[in-house]
């Protein structure tokens, strides 16, 4: 079990967690003030990014060189880092909303896999020290786009739309895959 304590410490996974429970009580406590109802969707789309951002950091090593070296097999600890740092996102949410539903379990696992596979495919495309870039450009663009018409406008603003919308949960499950597919291979740039 040490190996994994050393995992954890080097991806910095305590102080992602941290950041992550302190965001979803933050904007837990901002949607009880505000009442915003369980119809809208940004709070909780906006507590399942920050915990994305936040895990983001994890994706990539103190040293490049010594993660390409290593004599261990990285791809399936990639893929797990990934997928569970969304199934926790997601947990943080849900565990916060008992009270009140601020979103449906199927929104909250369909955005917080999304937004993974989002970073992930950031870290594979920029470094882990900017793969939150990529989930923070897309939600700022959700949050100011126009309704949707169309489905390529569906498509940019997949974080929004209900979880029964096609395109929003293609989106979701394209970016789940493919970013943490080229996450896994090629792992974070250098």
């Amino acid at each position: 079990m040490r190996w994994l304590t050393l995992y954890a410490r080097s991806r910095q996974i305590p102080a992602s967690l941290a950041a992550v429970v302190i965001g979803a009580v933050a904007v837990w406590a901002l949607a009880r003030d505000e009442g915003a109802g369980p119809g809208d969707p940004r709070l909780p789309v906006l507590v399942l990014a920050t915990g994305a951002m936040a895990f983001s950091i994890g994706l990539g090593g103190q040293d490049l060189a010594l993660d390409r070296t290593a004599a261990i097999r990285w791809m399936p600890r990639r893929a797990a880092h990934v997928l569970l740092a969304g199934a926790v996102i997601a947990a943080a949410l849900l565990t916060l909303q008992a009270g009140a539903a601020m979103a449906t379990t199927a929104f909250v696992v369909r955005d917080s896999a999304g937004l993974m596979g989002l970073v992930a495919l950031g870290a594979a495309l920029s470094g882990g020290q900017y793969a939150w870039t990529l989930p923070f450009a897309w939600l700022s663009f959700s949050f100011f786009a126009p309704p949707p018409t169309s489905v390529p406008l569906e498509v940019a603003t997949w974080m929004l739309l209900p979880p029964g919308t096609a395109a929003g949960t293609w989106t979701a499950l394209v970016l789940t895959v493919v970013g943490t597919v080229a996450y896994a291979v090629a792992g974070p740039r250098r």
